[in-house]
C-alpha cells in the first residue's frame, strides 16, 4: 500500500506542483519586470509557496516508497527536460501553444534553463534517498 500511495502522489502531485510554481512564478516575473516589485501580486506569491510545498509533500513520499518521487521525477523533470534539450524549437513551441500565455512563457523559461530538468533529479535523488535509507535501516534490524 505505502508504494501505490507514493506512486499516485508522485504522478498526480508533481505536474500540479510544478504548474503552480511555474505559473505563480511567471506571473512574479512579469509583476517585477512591469513594476520591480513582486509584492503587488498576492496570488502569484501565494501560488508559488503553495507549489513549492506540494513538491516537498512529493519528496517527502519517498519515506514511504522511493517510487513516488522517482516516478513524479523522471516524469515530470527530466523526460520533458531531455526532450527539450534534444527536440529544440519545435518542442518549445508545442509547450508554449499548450500552456496558455503565462504558464507557456514559464514553462518554456523553465525547460529552457534546465529549471525542471534540475527539479526531475532532485525527486529522483529524495526517492533514492528514501529507499537508501529504508534498506539500511532494515539491514541493521536484521543484523
Amino acid at each position: 500500500m505505502p508504494r501505490v500511495l507514493s506512486t499516485v502522489g508522485g504522478v498526480l502531485l508533481t505536474p500540479v506542483a510544478l504548474g503552480l510554481v511555474i505559473y505563480g512564478g511567471s506571473r512574479l516575473q512579469r509583476m517585477y519586470a512591469q513594476a520591480y516589485t513582486v509584492g503587488e501580486d498576492p496570488l502569484g506569491l501565494f501560488l508559488l509557496i503553495l507549489g513549492g510545498l506540494l513538491l516537498l509533500g512529493v519528496a517527502l513520499l519517498g519515506a514511504l516508497s522511493g517510487l513516488g518521487p522517482v516516478i513524479g521525477g523522471l516524469l515530470w523533470g527530466v523526460v520533458p527536460g531531455l526532450t527539450t534539450l534534444l527536440g529544440g524549437q519545435s518542442v518549445m513551441s508545442t509547450m508554449y501553444d499548450l500552456g496558455g500565455r503565462e504558464l507557456g512563457v514559464g514553462l518554456v523559461t523553465w525547460l529552457v534553463m534546465g529549471a525542471l530538468f534540475g527539479a526531475g533529479f532532485l525527486l529522483v535523488g529524495a526517492g533514492l534517498v528514501g529507499t537508501l535509507t529504508r534498506r539500511r535501516s532494515i539491514s541493521r534490524l536484521a543484523g
